[in-house]
């Protein structure tokens, strides 16, 4: 296969396009092979000059331009009884021999909470995609790979960049990893859940700015673009087979883009390694169920449609929404602007691509349909607004024959967009971000462990195809965790949950694969232990929408399998 040149990879001036490039040949030969970038033995990626993209994009299916994922975030080792299980002379994990990896905005790695007593990281290597001055991951082509032993010496410097330049200047990331895997620091009462385990750090490259304006996404958001993901993923799990240890793979980041059945280029490769032995993927469910952000219509039969008012603020000028109808149904809409400006309906057929410009809004709508959208089969209405006009827009979603039953749109998650854009009448249900709704990771969702309630704004179950969705709930709320400078603050979010759920698996896979008990768990296995363990209220039906199967309670995770296992 042809050498990919690095300014390909990662120049502006190419747009990437993910495709199944064994089984569907179409855009190799419409391309050229020489664009052909292997991810795995499934997924590749061609890096295409953006003139070529745009006079080709009627042959570009939906599933082949990357997805755009965000940041899912904006007391607790007691609540799920980490301190019982260190405290209990049996057990005491503290989950050394584990490896996490944490795929997000890289790490300060000079913070006291990831240097061992010995003066020493136990950070195993850091892949920064955002520097390309040094060895890089060889699959991928781009980024700089710093490894322990370059971090050590760092860490003995009194200039460590000088050494390894790579900066976490979000916190995001090492607030995660100080959750699942940071020192005790008693003075400032933070416990980390695991901080016997080692790390492996991706620094996620921002996302081409082509891509951006694809999906109307804002320069000045943090943002990441589907197929880098792909490559740290494939990475973690590379470096953790090398080393032949277990590995938990931590996600807090998220994206509302895509059909929330599990079913993208991304959430397939994550469905093949959190079913290999000894590793486990933990991701977050995302932070938008009190947003207003989806919306959820019943088609009724005797009209054949459902209206739908969305509220646009004058702060969001440019942004995408996705309908997805039910299977195996068939849609078309027609829009209102809010002067008044009437689009009639725009029929349905196999492929639909209409640009219709307002001449009182000066809005224009990229509207793109999808009958049989290639990931999922179903029915896909992509919209696009361009200078979008504030005020109230209706759009009439029609259903054609007795087979068209339903639909969901969703708006964009967490900052890119504004608070001030959202459904009239918006359903708080199927707002499980992406990659939380792929089957076999662990979706976690938050919850305050000081009065026991659901974090308000946390993303709720199932996924569009009913999957069960998040499993569990953890402490996320007010959570104290590492922020930048060295300091502590309080973080919430469904991410800090994922995070403290990452470093909880890793002190199971400690007991399990490290020490014997039970090697060669996957996800799956572990997520049915944190079921049956899960804490649940006699005044709730299991599993539910908001809270899954229950409160995360690592203690219980034991004390049942002292009891089936007999141990």
């Amino acid at each position: 296969m042809t050498i990919i040149d690095r300014d390909r990879i990662i120049g502006e001036d190419f747009f990437d396009l993910i495709i199944e490039y064994r089984t569907y040949t179409g855009l190799i030969e419409l391309f050229g092979e020489e664009a052909l970038h292997r991810i795995d033995e499934i997924y590749a990626v061609l890096h295409v000059p953006v003139e070529q993209f745009f006079a080709e994009i009627s042959n570009v299916r939906y599933a082949e331009i990357p997805l755009l994922f965000g940041l899912t975030d904006v007391t607790s080792l007691d609540a799920s009884r980490v301190l019982d299980l260190r405290q209990t002379p049996a057990f005491n994990l503290r989950g050394e021999g584990v490896i996490i990896a944490i795929i997000d905005t890289g790490i300060d790695y000079t913070n006291p909470v990831f240097i061992r007593p010995d003066g020493t990281s136990k950070i195993l290597s850091i892949w920064d995609q955002t520097i390309n001055t040094g060895p890089t991951y060889q699959e991928a082509n781009f980024g700089t790979i710093y490894s322990r032993e370059q971090i050590n010496q760092a860490l003995a410097s009194d200039d460590p960049l000088s050494i390894v330049p790579s900066m976490d200047e979000n916190g995001h990331g090492t607030m995660l990893a100080g959750i699942a895997a940071g020192n005790d620091v008693e003075e400032e009462n933070f416990y980390g859940v695991a901080p016997d385990a080692d790390l492996i750090i991706v620094k996620l490259r921002e996302a081409k700015q082509i891509t951006r304006r694809f999906f109307r996404v804002p320069n000045n958001v943090t943002c990441f673009q589907e197929n880098h993901i792909m490559w740290a993923l494939n990475y973690c799990n590379q470096e953790a087979r090398r080393l032949n240890r277990p590995l938990v793979i931590c996600f807090g980041i998220g994206s509302s883009q895509g059909g929330h059945t599990g079913r993208s280029p991304l959430s397939v490769v994550l469905n093949i390694v959190a079913d290999l032995p000894d590793t486990v993927v933990v991701t977050s469910a995302g932070n938008e169920g009190n947003l207003g952000r989806h919306y959820y219509g019943v088609i009724d039969p005797t009209i054949g449609s459902n209206t739908v008012e969305l509220n646009v603020s004058e702060n969001d000028k440019q942004f995408a929404m996705e309908l997805w109808g039910n299977p195996p149904g068939i849609y078309s809409i027609d829009v209102l602007s809010p002067s008044g400006e009437y689009i009639p309906r725009i029929p349905a057929s196999i492929r639909v691509g209409r640009v219709i410009s307002f001449i009182f809004e000066q809005t224009t709508l990229y509207v793109d349909y999808s009958t049989i959208e290639s990931q999922t089969g179903d029915q896909l209405i992509l919209i696009r607004f361009d200078n979008a006009s504030a005020g109230i827009w209706r759009f009439n979603v029609y259903g054609h024959g007795d087979l068209a039953t339903g639909f969901h749109i969703w708006l964009p998650m967490g900052n890119f967009i504004s608070e001030n854009t959202y459904f009239i009448q918006p359903n708080i249900f199927t707002t499980v971000l992406s990659p939380g709704t792929t089957t076999y990771p662990i979706t976690v969702t938050s919850y305050n462990p000081v009065n026991n309630n659901l974090y308000v704004n946390a993303g709720r179950g199932y996924t569009r195809n009913n999957t069960i969705k998040p499993e569990i709930a953890a402490p996320g709320v007010n959570y104290l965790a590492p922020s930048l400078n060295h300091t502590f603050q309080a973080f919430t979010g469904t991410s800090v949950s994922a995070a403290h759920t990452a470093g909880v698996v890793a002190l199971i896979l400690e007991w399990g694969t490290v020490r014997g008990n039970e090697p060669g768990m996957d996800s799956n296995v572990l997520k049915n232990h944190l079921i049956r363990g899960a804490r649940r209220s006699t005044n709730l039906t299991y599993p539910n929408r908001d809270w899954g199967y229950g409160i995360l309670d690592v203690f219980k995770v034991f004390e049942n399998m002292r009891a089936d296992l007999g141990f």
